[in-house]
Order: C-alpha cells, then sequence, then structure tokens
C-alpha cells in the first residue's frame, strides 16, 4: 500500500534557515521554493534521485520528526490507520489526512506522485530512519499498530528495547520503535547509517552540529536549530548493523 515515504525535520520556525542550511549539507541536497501560507515547508532535493526528505517550521515547541506515508489511496490507509487504533488530527480530503498513532506519533497520508528513485548515499551517509522513543506501556501496542499499517516485518533490533519496522529496500526510510524506561511522552528524531561514525560526526560538527552523548552502536547529536538526531553504525547501502 505504500508506494514512498518522506521524512519530516520540524524544527522551530524561527530557525528555519539554520535547520535548512544544515540538513541540506548533511544530505548533499537543495531546498526548494518555500510553500505553505507562512513559508513553512520546503522539500530538500536531490538531483537525478527523487527527495525523501522535508522540513517544516512548526508555530510551536521543539519540533522533532515525523513521517509522510505516500500512497495512491490516501482515503484508504487513513481508515486503516483508524481501524488500528490511530486518531485523525486533521483531514483535506484526498490530498492530506494527518494522523496520530495509538501512542501518540503523528504522520500523514498523502498521494503517490510516482516516486521510486532512492537518493544515493552522501558522505558515507544516508538518512534512512525515523526512531520513534514510545513509553514502555505503549510500546507493544505501537509496535503492532505500525507493523499493521505498512504490512513490512517487524525485526528485533541490537538491544531487546529496539523494535525495527523494515520498509522494503527500494523506499527511503525505515521505523524504529524505541521502548522508554521512563515516563517521556512518546517522540520522534531522525537517524543516519554511517560508514565511518567518527567521521560523520566530525563532519556534522563542522557544519554546526553539537555532541550530545555516545552509546555502543549511536552518537546523538544536536543540530544547528536545536533538535536531536543520531548518527548510526548501520551500513548506508543496506541499512543492517555493521
Amino acid at each position: 500500500m505504500i508506494r514512498w515515504v518522506y521524512a519530516f525535520v520540524d524544527r522551530p520556525r524561527e530557525r528555519f534557515a539554520q535547520a535548512a542550511g544544515f540538513w541540506t549539507a548533511t544530505t548533499g541536497t537543495s531546498l526548494s521554493r518555500r510553500r505553505g501560507a507562512d513559508g513553512e515547508f520546503a522539500t530538500l532535493l536531490s538531483e537525478g534521485t527523487d527527495a525523501c526528505l522535508k522540513l517544516q517550521g512548526v508555530a510551536g515547541g521543539a519540533g522533532g520528526a515525523h513521517l509522510d506515508l505516500a500512497v495512491e489511496d490516501v482515503r484508504a490507509l487513513a481508515g486503516r490507520a483508524v481501524e488500528l487504533g490511530a486518531s485523525v488530527l486533521a483531514d483535506e480530503g484526498d490530498g492530506l489526512v494527518v494522523l496520530a498513532s495509538p501512542a501518540g506519533q503523528s504522520f500523514c497520508a498523502v498521494p503517490w506522485r510516482g516516486e521510486s528513485r532512492r537518493p544515493e548515499v552522501h558522505a558515507g551517509t544516508r538518512l534512512d530512519q525515523l526512531a520513534v522513543d514510545v513509553p514502555g506501556g505503549a510500546f507493544e501496542a505501537e509496535t503492532a499498530f505500525w507493523g499493521g499499517l505498512t504490512g513490512w516485518p517487524v525485526l528485533t533490533g541490537s538491544r531487546p528495547e529496539f523494535r525495527v519496522v523494515e520498509s522494503p529496500a527500494e523506499l527511503p526510510v525505515r521505523i524504529l520503535l524505541h521502548r522508554l524506561d521512563d515516563p517521556r511522552p512518546t517522540g520522534a528524531h531522525l537517524d543516519f547509517a554511517c560508514a565511518d561514525r567518527a567521521a560523520a560526526r566530525r563532519a556534522h560538527e563542522d557544519l554546526g552540529a553539537v555532541f550530545v552523548a555516545e552509546h555502543s552502536h549511536w552518537t546523538v547529536m544536536r543540530d544547528p536549530a536545536g533538535g536531536t538526531y543520531c548518527l548510526t553504525a548501520r551500513d548506508p547501502h543496506t541499512g543492517a548493523l555493521g
């Protein structure tokens, strides 16, 4: 049912320019013309391939990340999501339905417009994963929701608190679910797969990112617009942990 996936970088509207400069540089893309009533949206364009990353300036809060799921039948996907426990946040007809998963992660159903060419690896990295942090009590239901909605296999990750909702190889973004051991609300961030995580960290710091924390297979960073993301030790071509 899902023909393409867009990952959204959601950042405070007043820091749109900082976010745009950083994310275009780290992904080897260029920024489209801004659109929306307040110029709050833009697409990061990939030369010779189809875009899979967009930027949104949000009016309130620190932002985060979300997915647009591109399908041939927007209403069918939205209906299926509601059957599985999602709620509708906004319905603009066949062009856009904004939803929230059972645990509260927002996402959108949008029309597929023939996208099929996944962007190439850039500077040894590929932005290829949305990580959803889910409170422990909601984790199993959230896992069942995303597996049921996408129809993609759900795999155990590198640690027991992770589940990977693995997209087909031709799609640009997959979903990682992370079970939290504290009562934080559900949220999401983006992950890069990196051939050389240390080199990627240095390159991102040169572009204005700040180191936050180091873990066994991932490095937490903060971009110039204040949002967190991760550099992971996964193969940027396959997405598998090296």
